[in-house]
C-alpha cells in the first residue's frame, strides 16, 4: 500500500507519494514561487496573430499568456462521445481588446508567458467538469467495460442537461452519493465562478487552484493508498475541514504526524535533492543510465558499466536496456521531465528486443498520471518520446544558471586559468617595472602553477617585475586578484 506524505513549513510545502516504500513522485511548492496552473482568469486580448494562429493575453501578470488555436478547443485527453467544436481561424473569433475568460495549462518558464486555453476544466476527486461542453468522457485508464458502463450510466442519470464530464481513474468502485456530492461542488463552484466574472473588469484572477497539499489529496490519491499523513496541526485540520465540506470519504486517512523528526525520515525515505536529480543512475546489474536536461530536451543514454553478463552480447545488451527502461520511467515520474525525451538504449539488432524494451516503457509509466507518447525504437536504439508537461520539473525547482559557467556545465581548466593570468602579466609587464605584483588565486591553482612555474618566471625576468602568490581558499577556482604592492 502506498502513502502521501505531507511536510509543511510557512516558506515551502513537500509532498511526496510513496508506493513499496520507494518515493515516486515529488512535489514541491514555495509561498514565493506558487505555481499559475489551474488559476482562471478574465484576461483581455492583447495581440493576435493570425499568421502562427495565436494570441497574446493579458492576465495582469509580470508577462503577457499565450493562447494557440488549439488550445481553444476541447480537450483530447478522453474519449468523447461526440465530436467538439474547433476553431480553426483564431483571428475570427478573437479582437484585440476583446475580454475573455481563460485558464493557466502551462506555467511560464524561462522568457516564455504562461499557456492558457479556454477549455475551462474544474477538476475534483472523481469527475471533472467542463462547463463549455455538451459531453461525457471517461478516462482511458479504466479498462473494464462493464465498470465503464456503469459509471457512464451513473453519469447521465445525476449529470444536468448540457454539461460536460469526464470520469477520472479514481471514480472506479464509485457510489452514486459521491458522484453526486462531487456534482454539486463543482456546479457551485463554477456558479460562483461566473459571478465573479461579471463583477470584474480584465486583467482579474477569477479562481486560484488548491495548494498542492490538497491539490496533492485530489489528485493523486487512489484506493491503493492507505494514509495521508501530515506534520503540521494548522494545515492537517485545515485538509480535514476541506475533505469534510467536499471530498468526506476520504477524511478517515488523513493522520497527524506529531514528532520533531522530518516526516520523510521517519518513513525510510531520505530526500536528498542531489542524489534524486543525480546525472549518473546506477542500474541493479552495474550499467547505469546519464540523464541530462537540455534546451529543448532531455537526452537518456543507457551504458553497460560494470555490468558481466552471458558471453552472448545481444543478450547482456537487452538485459541491461529492459533494467534501463524500468530506471527511465521511474525517473521520468519522480523527476517531473516534460517534453521531448530522447532516449539513446544500447544497440539491439533483434526487433523483438525492441519491441519488448518499449513495451516494457510503456507498462512501466502506467502509473504516471501525466500523458506521453511514442515512436518506435529506430535500428540504433534511439527512442523519441514525449511526456506532458504542465509544471516544473524538480531541476527548475531546485537548481538554477550557475553564474560561473553560464549554464555550459564546465569551467575553464586550471592551465587555462593560468595562461590567462600569463598573457596579463605579459600585457602589463612594461608598465610594473620594478615593482612588486600579489596575485590572489583559488589553492587548487597552486599545483599547475609549480609544475609549470618557469612560464612565469621567464615573464618576471623578461619585464623585470617580483610575482607573489597568495592563495585564498574563498576565491572561486576561476578568478583571481592582482594587487601592485611597491617599487
Amino acid at each position: 500500500m502506498g502513502k502521501l506524505l505531507i511536510n509543511y513549513t510557512p516558506f515551502e510545502v513537500r509532498v511526496g507519494l510513496i508506493e513499496n516504500n520507494q518515493l515516486v513522485e515529488f512535489y514541491v511548492e514555495r509561498a514565493s514561487e506558487k505555481g499559475l496552473v489551474g488559476n482562471i482568469y478574465k484576461a483581455k486580448v492583447v495581440r493576435v496573430v493570425p499568421g502562427i494562429n495565436s494570441a497574446f493575453l493579458d492576465l495582469g501578470l509580470s508577462r503577457t499568456a499565450f493562447l494557440f488555436g488549439e488550445d481553444i478547443m476541447p480537450s483530447t485527453e478522453v474519449e468523447w462521445d461526440k465530436e467538439g467544436m474547433v476553431f480553426t481561424n483564431l483571428h475570427e473569433v478573437l479582437k484585440e481588446g476583446q475580454e475573455i475568460l481563460v485558464q493557466v495549462i502551462k506555467e511560464p518558464i524561462g522568457n516564455k508567458g504562461a499557456r492558457v486555453s479556454t477549455n475551462l476544466t474544474l477538476p475534483g476527486h472523481y469527475l471533472v467538469y467542463l462547463p463549455f461542453v455538451n459531453h461525457i468522457g471517461i478516462s482511458r485508464k479504466i479498462k473494464n467495460e462493464e465498470e465503464r458502463k456503469r459509471l457512464k450510466n451513473l453519469l447521465e442519470k445525476l449529470r444536468p442537461p448540457n454539461t460536460g464530464w469526464i470520469i477520472r481513474t479514481a471514480a472506479v468502485e464509485a457510489e452514486e452519493e459521491d458522484l453526486k456530492i462531487e456534482i454539486d461542488f463543482l456546479l457551485c463552484l463554477w456558479k460562483e465562478i461566473k459571478e465573479k466574472t461579471e463583477k470584474v473588469k480584465a486583467p482579474a484572477l477569477i479562481y486560484e487552484e488548491l495548494n498542492i497539499a490538497l491539490r496533492a489529496i485530489r489528485d493523486l490519491f487512489n484506493k491503493e493508498i492507505s494514509a495521508i499523513i501530515v506534520d503540521d496541526r494548522e494545515i492537517y485540520e485545515e485538509i480535514k475541514n476541506f475533505l469534510d465540506r467536499f471530498f468526506p470519504h476520504l477524511v478517515p486517512y488523513v493522520e497527524l504526524f506529531e514528532s520533531n523528526e522530518d516526516i520523510f525520515t521517519a518513513h525510510g525515505i531520505q530526500i536528498d535533492i542531489k542524489k534524486i536529480l543525480s546525472k549518473k543512475v546506477w542500474l541493479k546489474s552495474g550499467g547505469f543510465i546519464i540523464i541530462e536536461p537540455c534546451e529543448a530536451f532531455t537526452a537518456v543514454d543507457v551504458n553497460t558499466g560494470r555490468y558481466i553478463g552471458s558471453k552472448e552480447l545481444e543478450d547482456t545488451v537487452f538485459k541491461i536496456n529492459l533494467e534501463a527502461a524500468e530506471e527511465i520511467a521511474y525517473q521520468l515520474r519522480l523527476r517531473n521531465i516534460g517534453g521531448l525525451i530522447i532516449i539513446d538504449f544500447i544497440d539491439m539488432e533483434n526487433p523483438e528486443h525492441q519491441e519488448r524494451i518499449l513495451q516494457t516503457l510503456k507498462e512501466a509509466l502506467k502509473k504516471d498520471k501525466a500523458k506521453h507518447s511514442f515512436l518506435p525504437i529506430t535500428s540504433f536504439g534511439i527512442l523519441q518520446m514525449t511526456r506532458e508537461r504542465k509544471r516544473e520539473s524538480l531541476y527548475q525547482i531546485f537548481y538554477e544558471t550557475c553564474p560561473y559557467c553560464q549554464g555550459e556545465g564546465k569551467i575553464k581548466s586550471k592551465r587555462s586559468i593560468y595562461y590567462e593570468i600569463l598573457r596579463k602579466l605579459i600585457k602589463m609587464g612594461p608598465q610594473v617595472k620594478n615593482k612588486k605584483i600579489e596575485i590572489e588565486i583559488n589553492p587548487n591553482l597552486s599545483e599547475i602553477m609549480g609544475e609549470e612555474i618557469y612560464y612565469l618566471e621567464s615573464i618576471e625576468k623578461k619585464y623585470g617585475f617580483t610575482v607573489m602568490l597568495k592563495p585564498n581558499k574563498e576565491i572561486h577556482l576561476t578568478e583571481y586578484k592582482f594587487h601592485i604592492l611597491s617599487e
